[in-house]
């Protein structure tokens, strides 16, 4: 029979990082769920909420979108053309530089938006606390990098 090892600092970060994704993983999940459940692509109910929370006095763009979301300028554009079609943003010229349009998001936008909103807070509420448990554990490892190396 085979001998028991007590595992690892660095075994135990590995065990605590898969759950960690895994809860991350989860939320996302039902964040996609959530989001063609009221008829929005999950890409879209991303896009909605840049522009619904960024920051105040932030000149809502589509570099700005493309930024935030991780896309390409013109993947950030058909995005916005599907959505503005669709009647969730409404775009007009930017009166400080006409090249740039200036998003928003439209009463349709909006309603879409709060529920999924609502939605998403309660699945956080629940997942929260599995969520920061795993964080602390995480840090417990953090500060010791030079034991974490391969022997």
């Amino acid at each position: 029979m085979g001998t028991l090892t007590t595992p690892s600092e660095a075994d135990l970060l590995l065990r605590t990082l898969a759950e960690f994704r895994y809860e991350l993983r989860r939320f996302l999940h039902f964040s996609e769920t959530a989001a063609l459940e009221s008829g929005l692509k999950p890409q879209q109910h991303q896009l909605l909420l840049q522009v619904a929370g960024a920051p105040e006095n932030t000149t809502i763009t589509i570099a700005y979108v493309a930024e935030r979301l991780g896309l390409k300028h013109n993947s950030a554009v058909e995005l916005v053309d599907r959505s503005e079609h669709e009647g969730l943003l409404a775009r007009t010229v930017d009166a400080a530089d006409k090249r740039r349009a200036i998003l928003q998001l439209t009463r349709k936008g909006k309603r879409i938006l709060d529920k999924l909103a609502g939605d998403h807070a309660r699945e956080l509420n629940e997942l929260g606390p599995q969520l920061t448990k795993t964080l602390k554990n995480i840090s417990r490892y953090s500060h010791k990098p030079a034991q974490m190396g391969v022997q």
